[in-house]
């Protein structure tokens, strides 16, 4: 280690800023969010220092640094835009023996400020040494965004909890304990706000810890139409921290490789005429799963909501009394929509629009056909291409015109990505001409007109630069 990381107690300590632009504001900030007594020393100060300083625990000398500003101080941060103040203030603070930072030149004070991300009491720092503060800055906002905001106050219940769970049970059993607890239900209610019950329950676990049985969670997780990057912050954190997975077959390779690489995986995706565990057979297996203390991923592609069956599973899990999340994805017809360059509404062709199922449960397509021929309006068919001759032909004998543009978006949003453009007359011959195979959508409307214009999306190029991209997720983290 080039450098030794500590977090200083800077409650009511007193600490010297040197410099009146933008780097003194940031430290002036953090400072004062610390506890510190900050003394300032800068003939000028920006407005936006004026308001931070404003009503604070802040002496500010509109003048410039003498050597005498230093006595007294705990840590000093030399921020003017003169390196050779700069590096005369850090050279009076070390030989003093005091921490002293001077901004932008690592090599000239003692110590260095990190990136923070602060989710007090949790606060992570992350530092580069001064060789890449860019660098720095990049990791932390990927910290920020696999680290849930409720964090800090998780923290802080479990100090609440330390010593109640010490008199309640032996040194060799607490660890257990408390990672059962931070990796279940408890830590995923104080998450999503739910602070109340989440104390009730740990007190629970506790009166039943070690015999009794903690029943487990099922998370509902949309998992998008394909590509990875479109899947939120809150499904990553719950795939990579679930004991199994149940999955669709519409859930990627690339998807299913960000999640718990040690989880249990159990597949059980549907095709038409084809389903590899039926329905109520999924909806039972979540609630055994759960029962058994394991939290459960239920991944789906796009969203579980939209066509995902998602209604039918939680209903049976609430009937069991098992805890569940449902975490929404962004559905296909928005994602491929998008791809492919087609927005579902224009004010000058699409006033509203309307998501159909290609086939109903019984497996025929009695649809409103009526309310689906209306002119000015979008209409994107999900499952639709074995009944594509009947899509095509009723809504032309409801008055939609055989002219009306029509798209088949197949695989979208991934690098296999195809869009197929033709009309409502042409789809059938289409999809033979094409070779389309499922997931393919169907967009209905005059919008598929802007395809021409507005698609941006090219897969292979996308590949490539998102190889090289530092935002691209390659592998999992576990958290």
């Amino acid at each position: 280690m080039d450098r030794f990381p500590v977090f200083l107690d800077l409650h009511n300590r007193q600490c010297l800023v040197v410099g009146g632009g933008k780097v003194a504001e940031r430290k002036v900030d953090s400072l004062l969010k610390a506890g510190a007594v900050v003394t300032l020393i800068a003939p000028d100060i920006t407005t936006e220092m004026g308001i931070i300083t404003s009503g604070q625990n802040v002496q500010h000398h509109a003048r410039p640094f003498v050597d005498s500003d230093i006595d007294g101080q705990f840590l000093v941060i030399a921020a003017t835009n003169n390196p050779s103040v700069n590096a005369h203030i850090a050279s009076l603070a070390d030989a003093r023996n005091m921490p002293v930072n001077v901004v932008d030149d690592a090599s000239v004070g003692n110590f260095i400020i990190p990136s923070v991300v602060d989710r007090s009491p949790v606060t992570i720092a992350i530092s580069t040494g001064g060789a890449s503060p860019v660098l720095a800055r990049q990791l932390r906002m990927k910290l920020e965004t696999m680290i849930p905001p409720q964090c800090g106050e998780l923290a802080g219940i479990t100090e609440e909890y330390r010593d109640i769970v010490k008199k309640h049970l032996p040194e060799a059993q607490r660890k257990t304990f408390w990672e059962q607890a931070l990796k279940g239900p408890f830590a995923e209610l104080v998450y999503a706000g739910h602070v109340e019950d989440a104390r009730r329950l740990l007190d629970e676990m506790l009166a039943s810890y070690p015999n009794g049985q903690t029943m487990g969670e099922v998370y509902l997780v949309g998992a998008g139409p394909g590509d990875p990057d479109l899947l939120t912050f809150k499904a990553l954190r719950l795939m990579q921290q679930a004991d199994v997975m149940v999955y669709d077959r519409l859930v990627s390779k690339s998807i299913l490789d960000m999640a718990n690489q040690r989880a249990e995986r159990i597949y059980v995706g549907k095709e038409k005429a084809s389903h590899a565990v039926p329905q109520d057979q999924i909806n039972d297996l979540l609630v055994k799963l759960a029962k058994q203390g394991k939290r459960v991923l239920r991944l789906k592609g796009g969203d579980p909501f939209i066509f995902g069956r998602g209604g039918e599973e939680i209903e049976t899990l609430a009937e069991n009394g098992v805890p569940f999340q449902v975490v929404p994805g962004i559905t296909a017809a928005s994602g491929c929509s998008s791809y492919a360059g087609i927005p579902l509404t224009h004010r000058d062709y699409a006033q509203s629009c309307t998501f159909a199922t290609g086939h109903l449960k019984d497996g025929s397509i009695d649809l409103n056909w009526a309310q689906l021929s209306q002119p000015n309006q979008t209409v994107v068919f999900y499952m639709g291409l074995t009944g594509i001759e009947v899509i095509s032909q009723q809504l032309q004998a409801f008055g939609r015109s055989g002219d009306t543009p029509a798209a088949l978006v197949e695989q979208g949003t991934t690098r296999n990505q195809r869009v197929h453009i033709g009309t409502i007359a042409t789809l059938p011959q289409l999809v033979k001409d094409s070779g389309v195979r499922a997931p393919t959508l169907t967009i209905v409307g005059e919008v598929v007109k802007l395809h021409s214009k507005l698609h941006w999306y090219e897969p292979q190029r996308h590949v490539i630069a998102s190889e090289f991209s530092l935002d691209h997720p390659v592998a999992p983290v576990e958290v």
